[in-house]
């Protein structure tokens, strides 16, 4: 299943079958926020921009399903009914939209707190940055309760329940204990899972492992985290049966199936979109951030997370100008950064990081007329963004350590002239499907990636067009429906599996 499908696809319908599809997020996929105008205030809505909120969202409206998450608009409670529902899309009303209202002191603890100062660090093997505050594992056992409830509310015979990501770890089991036996739990894990010896440092552990075991289907992006997973449960609970084989757990009379599921992105939206920013986009752009017209163009695109290695990804530039003199004032860096989480002491850390980093680099090398390093931290639109990943000569993706990493696979899709380079972490999850005709580097070997990046400039333009045409390919053909189908497929085949053991 490929580009050319769509998320509506009849694939879906048998494994929904006749029950309710209820689908369970921290994000929501429409916002509501006050406008004024004239004086006059009103309510706009804020539409999925991409991702897998705007994946989903076609389902949801195909299946009339019920969609619950976090209401953090400013507008939200306005638009809502007693019971916190709404009918979304505006347009067409096809799926109801559940909105949860969380305390200021639940965000703190649940979100900022146990979420992403314990878990987020915890899976991406960063142990000495978890912060194992009591009261952040309150919020969250009590955030997890709240929403396991709205499920627990929802759910009725035969209905499908479809967690995502690593905020709702508890929520599962508790979920299964009180919804009819025909219900079906299934569960996408976003992030990495890491090894047993990293994972044991929580003291958590065990009620996370139960908690997730209450799903009939846990999908992970790559085997490695599968395995990974099933280790951390033959090490952490005694009671439980593994079959590491077949990906299976027995786990108190109840079996949960591990699975690995690559994620994919919209492939064909982000070539159209790259396609419609032609050469009087990119002249406009060199114009606006005073990008000679001569100079090679690398570029990174991240959320300003320590996960992603942006620093490590400096430096190797940094090394790369101060080695081969000739590359100054003959390739820029444009660093597209999105601040993400400033509220939690190490992203703010990192933040000021990238800067000093940034502002060393353009004092060292820098010129009256050429500037190093390009940061760009305000919002651009998405048409803006595709045509820098199309016009670039380099993606620089170095993650140190990264579930999937979405970024790259969209460098690829909007690469319709093949002209461009991916230079890929090997710690990133897409480098299991893209590591092939990528570049190859560890983050951390700074004169490797430094020479891997002179490696990609250098490159001729045959051998550019042989590893993006294949890389396209790949990522094309394992776009975000495919991922979509084939979650699905494996919800219809273990439901299958299932009815005929009973």
């Amino acid at each position: 299943m490929g580009a050319e499908h769509s998320a509506t696809d009849d694939g879906i319908a048998p494994a929904v079958g006749d029950g309710e599809l209820v689908v369970v997020s921290n994000r929501q996929p429409y916002t509501h926020s006050y406008e004024r105008t004239d004086g006059e205030r009103s309510i706009t809505v804020n539409r999925p921009a991409g991702g897998l909120t705007a994946g989903l969202d076609p389902v949801m409206q195909q299946t009339d399903g019920t969609w619950i998450a976090w209401g953090d608009g400013e507008a939200d409670a306005d638009v809502t009914d007693d019971d916190g529902t709404v009918r979304m899309p505006p347009e067409s009303e096809a799926y109801t939209l559940k909105r949860l209202w969380l305390t200021d002191e639940e965000v703190e603890g649940y979100y900022y707190g146990y979420s992403n100062r314990v878990l987020w660090p915890l899976c991406h093997g960063g142990t000495m940055k978890t912060e194992y505050v009591e009261r952040y594992w309150q919020r969250y056992q009590q955030v997890n309760e709240t929403f396991a409830d709205a499920v627990i509310e929802t759910a009725g015979e035969n209905s499908l329940i479809w967690f995502q990501d690593y905020h709702f770890t508890l929520a599962p089991r508790q979920v299964r204990e009180a919804v009819p036996d025909s219900a079906f739990l299934t569960h996408f894990w976003h992030i990495t899972w890491p090894g047993w010896d990293t994972f044991r440092a929580c003291p958590q552990h065990e009620q996370l492992l139960e908690g997730l075991l209450g799903n009939d289907l846990l999908g992970f992006h790559v085997e490695r985290y599968c395995e990974n997973f099933l280790d951390c449960v033959d090490e952490a609970l005694d009671d439980a049966f593994i079959d590491p084989e077949g990906g299976r757990v027995n786990y108190e009379g109840h079996t949960t199936v591990v699975r690995p599921f690559p994620m994919g992105i919209d492939a064909q939206s982000i070539r159209e979109c790259s396609e419609e920013a032609g050469a009087e986009f990119w002249d406009d752009f060199r114009a606006t951030h005073d990008i000679d017209a001569a100079t090679s163009v690398v570029v990174g695109v991240d959320r300003l997370d320590y996960t992603k290695g942006i620093v490590e990804r400096l430096e190797a530039l940094e090394r790369l100008w101060e080695v081969e003199p000739d590359y100054r004032e003959a390739v820029t860096y444009v660093q597209k950064a999105s601040e993400s989480r400033s509220l939690i002491p190490d992203y703010q850390d990192l933040q000021t990081e990238v800067r000093e980093t940034i502002e060393r680099i353009n004092d060292r090398f820098g010129t009256a007329d050429w500037q190093p390093v390009v940061y760009i931290n305000e919002f651009i639109p998405q048409q803006e963004l595709c045509g820098l990943y199309r016009h670039s000569d380099v993606m620089l993706v170095s993650a140190v350590r990264d579930g999937m990493n979405l970024v790259a696979k969209e460098y690829v899709a909007a690469q319709v002239d093949d002209d461009g380079v991916l230079v890929l972490s090997d710690q990133a999850g897409a480098h299991e499907e893209l590591g092939e005709q990528a570049l190859t580097i560890n983050p951390y070997d700074t004169d490797a990636f430094a020479d891997a990046i002179e490696t990609a400039l250098t490159m001729d333009t045959e051998e550019r067009a042989e590893r993006m045409v294949a890389l396209r390919e790949q990522v094309e053909s394992h776009d975000l429906y495919a991922w979509m189908a084939s979650v699905f497929d494996a919800v219809e085949e273990v439901r299958a599996k299932r009815a005929d053991d009973d």
